[in-house]
């Protein structure tokens, strides 16, 4: 199974240390215990020490107070050096009345599945073939319908057949806790990003049911990254 180094960078002024590996070890035991058998990744997390480079062959998770998109609580992107690199941002968080260890075990957990932001699934519909962005995390991202690990608040996940059409009819299962019933499914406060390619449309959120979702929490690559 491949295993990849993932360095946490805390370059936020309201996370502290304690606080910052208290979600680390959390989020470790969501990798190792939860994630890597169905996805077949898994990850060494380890929190870079403030002054430290990480190592160079290392995947970047950097925390930080305030959005540097818009208002995105998170995404995930590559480096100039073309590695994964994930962003999460507190305050931005904090305003949208989202826990940040959400948010940092949500782009964990895609970069670990998508990581160079190209993957894609295709749903035939009566209405056309769509594409869907593989974002294993936003079909489920909310905080109601994520779980503890300790006193850490985690996000629920897809599993690979989620992104299976062929798997409909089938008893899944589709996310970690169990909660879809289908492939494609959406949670209330979920989303997804995709595209009708028989009539050559362009990406196009679509969202669970529930409030509307927030314009903050649509990811990154809807924008620059996909299409």
């Amino acid at each position: 199974m491949l295993r990849i180094p993932l360095a946490i960078i805390n370059a936020s002024t309201l996370v502290g240390a304690d606080e910052l590996n208290a979600a680390t070890a959390a989020l470790q035991v969501q990798v190792s215990r939860d994630f890597a058998q169905p996805w077949n990744v898994d990850a060494d997390l380890a929190v870079v020490s403030p002054g430290q480079k990480p190592p160079s062959d290392a995947w970047w998770i950097v925390v930080l107070d305030n959005s540097d998109f818009g208002s995105a609580l998170g995404y995930h992107d590559l480096t100039s050096q073309g590695l994964p690199l994930g962003k999460v941002f507190v305050q931005t968080a904090k305003n949208s009345g989202q826990q940040w260890s959400v948010l940092f075990s949500h782009e964990i957990l895609e970069i670990l599945s998508d990581p160079f932001i190209c993957l894609t699934a295709l749903l035939p519909t009566v209405y056309g073939t769509y594409l869907y962005a593989y974002e294993n995390c936003d079909a489920c991202q909310s905080d109601e319908t994520g779980y503890k690990i300790g006193d850490q608040l985690v996000s629920d996940f897809c599993l690979p057949g989620w992104f299976d059409s062929g798997a409909f009819g089938t008893l899944g299962p589709f996310d970690f806790l169990r909660r879809m019933t289908a492939p494609f499914e959406l949670l209330a406060g979920g989303y997804a990003m995709c595209r009708n390619l028989s009539i050559g449309g362009s990406w196009t959120l679509i969202t669970g049911a529930g409030a509307p979702l927030a314009r903050s929490i649509q990811p990154k690559q809807a924008y620059n990254l996909r299409g």
